[in-house]
């Protein structure tokens, strides 16, 4: 723990909490860890393979996206909540950003070619959130 918030404090890496509003299905006093740049992920694995060949395209994707949004926000001025979800059951959101008393849920997948859905879980339990998946296709608008 020590040693996270040693990397935090440098600015290598950066945590988001888990978004639990006390719902009984939701993991609660949960974090993950994000590189604000990939290349010192991939260093630290030793793995610099094209995309293409990568078995953790998706994780880089989720680094890389977060990453960006994060310094977007900072660039702008626009400091609020950051979270991720995620249930007992491994249902997950990959981000959230709280503002303007409203929950704004993105998944980042690599690939269309599957239909993506928020869990219903989610939608339940926050109903008024506004929900948006981030491709390839449309993430230059989310990180500028």
């Amino acid at each position: 723990e020590r040693y996270v918030d040693f990397l935090e404090q440098s600015f290598i890496v950066f945590r988001l909490r888990s978004l639990s509003r006390n719902q009984r299905n939701e993991i609660k006093k949960s974090r993950k860890i994000y590189f604000y740049d990939n290349g010192i992920r991939n260093a630290i694995i030793k793995n610099f393979n094209p995309v293409k060949i990568r078995q953790d395209v998706g994780a880089l994707w989720e680094n890389f996206v977060i990453a960006e949004r994060m310094k977007r926000n900072h660039y702008r001025g626009l400091y609020l909540n950051r979270y991720f979800w995620r249930t007992f059951q491994q249902q997950e959101i990959d981000y959230i950003e709280e503002y303007d008393g409203k929950l704004h849920a993105y998944d980042f997948k690599w690939s269309t070619h599957k239909k993506t859905r928020f869990p219903k879980t989610f939608l339940k339990a926050y109903p008024n959130s506004e929900t948006k998946v981030i491709s390839p296709e449309n993430y230059i608008e989310f990180i500028t």
